[in-house]
Parts: C-alpha cells; sequence; structure tokens
C-alpha cells in the first residue's frame, strides 16, 4: 500500500460583516466558501494497519513463540490444540430401565423356538470366521474384520467376503498380511459387502494400528476397540465375546434393537441401539448378555423378520407375550423356513437332529413348528387358526 493518504474535500460557507460605504446604519453580509481537506475514517483505519509493521509485531508476540520468516501471524485462538480423546463407552444408566413384565417368559419362548430354527447367522455369523485359522491371533483378527465388514450386509455376502479376502492374502487373515495387500486386492475381496470402499479403507487403518499399537493383536477393552477406524460398540462387544470370551456388554444390532421394542421392553421406546443397549443392561442378567444377540439375530431373520413377519409361525402371539402381533397376509411366493427337532432319547443314546424344509405351494397353506416330542411336521389349514 502506497504511503500517500487519499483525503475528501470539505467545503464551508462563512458569512463575513461590513458596513455599507453609503449608509453607516446599514450592515452587509458577504458568503464565504472554505474549502479543507478532511481524512476519511476508512483511509484512517487503514492508515493504522499500514504503519504497523514486522517489528510491531515482534514486540506484541510472546517471547517463546516463534514465527517461521515469510509467514502470516495467526489469528488469536487459532493454535493448534492436541486431539480430543475419544470419550468412553457408557456402561450404565443413571436410572436403571425397570424390567419388563413376563420377560423371562418371553425370553425362554424364544429361545425355545430358536433351538428349532437354523438360521443364516448359525452357519455364517461372524463367529464362524475364527474356525478357518489356526494361529490364535489370527483367529481374533478374523473375527474383528468378520464384524466390521458386517456392517449393512447380510451374513451370507459377509461371509463370502471373508472367504474371499483369506483366499487373497494367501489363506489366512492376518495383521501383517493385509498390511501388505494392497487397496486393490482388498477392494476385490470385499465388493459386495455395504459400503466395501470405506471398509477397505477401515480395515486397513484397523489393522496398521493393531500392528503399531497392540502388537498386531485386537484390544481387550471396550474403547480401545472403539478407538479404531469403522468400529462401534455393537462390535467391539461382540469381538470381546467371541475373541477372548470377555463378557462386558450386550451386542446390540438391527436386529435386537427392532424385536425388543415390538415386545415393548423399552418404555418409552428407544431410538437406536444404543439407548436399547443401555436399557437392556440394566436389567437383564449378566449371564444372558452374551446369549441374547444370537438368539434375536436368527429369531429376526426367519421369524420376526422386518418386514411381513411370521406372527403366524410365533409362540408368542398364541401366548399373548407380543403386543405387536400382526395378522400374516397369505402368500404364494412365502419362503420356506427349516425347522429342526430333537428325538426323545432312548436308552441307548438319542438320535441325530433332524431338519424338515417345507415349501407353502398352496394359498391356505403355512408352515408350523415341529412339537419337541415329535419328529413328524403337522401342516395345518390357516382358516382352522
Amino acid at each position: 500500500m502506497s504511503g500517500l493518504k487519499r483525503t475528501i474535500s470539505t467545503r464551508t460557507t462563512r458569512l463575513t460583516a461590513r458596513a455599507s460605504p453609503y449608509n453607516a446604519g446599514v450592515t452587509l453580509f458577504e458568503s464565504e466558501t472554505v474549502t479543507s481537506p478532511r481524512q476519511s475514517k476508512r483511509v484512517k483505519a487503514e492508515t493504522k494497519v499500514e504503519e504497523l509493521t514486522e517489528g510491531d509485531f515482534e514486540e506484541k508476540r510472546p517471547s517463546n513463540a516463534s514465527v517461521p520468516s515469510g509467514s502470516t501471524p495467526k489469528r488469536k485462538g487459532s493454535a493448534n490444540k492436541s486431539p480430543r480423546k475419544p470419550k468412553p463407552i457408557p456402561q450404565s444408566l443413571a436410572i436403571p430401565h425397570p424390567a419388563p413384565e413376563k420377560w423371562k417368559e418371553t425370553y425362554d419362548t424364544i429361545k425355545q423356538m430358536r433351538s428349532h430354527i437354523t438360521a443364516p447367522v448359525d452357519t455364517m455369523g461372524c463367529d464362524q470366521a475364527q474356525f478357518k485359522e489356526t494361529d490364535p491371533r489370527s483367529q481374533r483378527f478374523a473375527t474383528l474384520i468378520s464384524l466390521m465388514l458386517s456392517s449393512q450386509t447380510k451374513d451370507e455376502v459377509t461371509d463370502a467376503a471373508v472367504s474371499k479376502l483369506r483366499a487373497a492374502l494367501g489363506g489366512s487373515l492376518s495383521v501383517d498380511g493385509l498390511i501388505a495387500a494392497d487397496d486393490a486386492t482388498i477392494s476385490d475381496a470385499i465388493g459386495k459387502v455395504g459400503f466395501w470402499r470405506r471398509k477397505t479403507e477401515y480395515i486397513k487403518k484397523a489393522a496398521q494400528r493393531l500392528r503399531d499399537e497392540f502388537d498386531s493383536d485386537v484390544p481387550k477393552t471396550v474403547d480401545e476397540l472403539c478407538s479404531l477406524p469403522g468400529v462401534g460398540p455393537k462390535m467391539a462387544f461382540l469381538a470381546l465375546q467371541v475373541a477372548w470370551n470377555l463378557n462386558v456388554g450386550i451386542g446390540v444390532d438391527v436386529h435386537v434393537h427392532r424385536i425388543t421394542n415390538r415386545l415393548g421392553w423399552h418404555k418409552p421406546p428407544t431410538k437406536n441401539p444404543e439407548e436399547t443397549r443401555l436399557n437392556l443392561q440394566s436389567w437383564l442378567p449378566t449371564e444372558l448378555h452374551p446369549h441374547i444377540n444370537h438368539m434375536l439375530v436368527g429369531f429376526g431373520q426367519v421369524i420376526c423378520t422386518p418386514v411381513g413377519p411370521r406372527c403366524d409361525l410365533c409362540e408368542l402371539s398364541t401366548k399373548g407375550l407380543c403386543p405387536s402381533v400382526q395378522k400374516t397376509a397369505k402368500s404364494k411366493t412365502r419362503k420356506a423356513v427349516t425347522l429342526a427337532s430333537e428325538a426323545s432319547t432312548s436308552v441307548s443314546g438319542s438320535l441325530p437332529k433332524v431338519e424338515i424344509e417345507i415349501k407353502a405351494e398352496e394359498e391356505n397353506t403355512v408352515l408350523y413348528t415341529i412339537p419337541d416330542n415329535s419328529l413328524h411336521s403337522e401342516v395345518k389349514n390357516e382358516e382352522a387358526w
């Protein structure tokens, strides 16, 4: 900015009195315009800023501060701050939620129904990934990777993606193997899961964190697990249960969240899985925490589905234990349900479990659960119910 100051002209009119030369009793007034320079306020402000030299900044700067030459002085409050530590995962409510009425009867009824159901989570769930590894660390790492890929993805797709990723890494899921693999190899293997691009980045960064901070092993606390990219509370609690056999909380996914709200176990209804988890942990006995997720996930995959729940097959509806029971519409395209029944124990031993698959071919035919004391399925007419 140049050193010349801009000025604004100001005109002032002055009146000058003098005696009339023709009559001494008359006074004449003459006007006179005077022009005087006046500096604008804006120019004054700019001049003040201009007059501050680099030496002025040095004088106002604290003695222990240093600014590289040629850099612009930082504004107040813009100094670099240390990264915030992640907030610890809450483990309890200030006021525990009361236990729902008849919850134990409801729980036992669902458990009994689940003993006759083979759901995708039973054969392709995240707890199955460890069984294809021999090294204990790889077993725990495979469990974590399977959980990270399972978000927004069906168990069938997750199981196939984990198997493909294992093959791409040379037959084993390990921290070092995943770090050494390029992103294209990982993306090609998990390309069928939901949000695969983001998950490629997450599992690669998580593997690097495990190598650098946790001795290439899965952490043993919820907060440490949740500090990994792409890992939330549900994954953390399930990982600790499966990988380390640690029971520190309930893994709540969409199935557990949906079903427990349909059962009326939350007053008022919870808005997200975290609220559901804290409510359940406040009253459900601790010994049941590791089991409720697997039980309700399978129940939700086959019977209490998100859309068109099979209330016609659910014993909760006949016992009056479910306030959300719906009338099941007739359908020719209804999916088959695989049911299983334990044979009665004989003197020589127990017979193997028998799985029976019944397909509804006629409009008025539905599936019916197998009685405990019988190996035969009974298909009843829907009109007789």
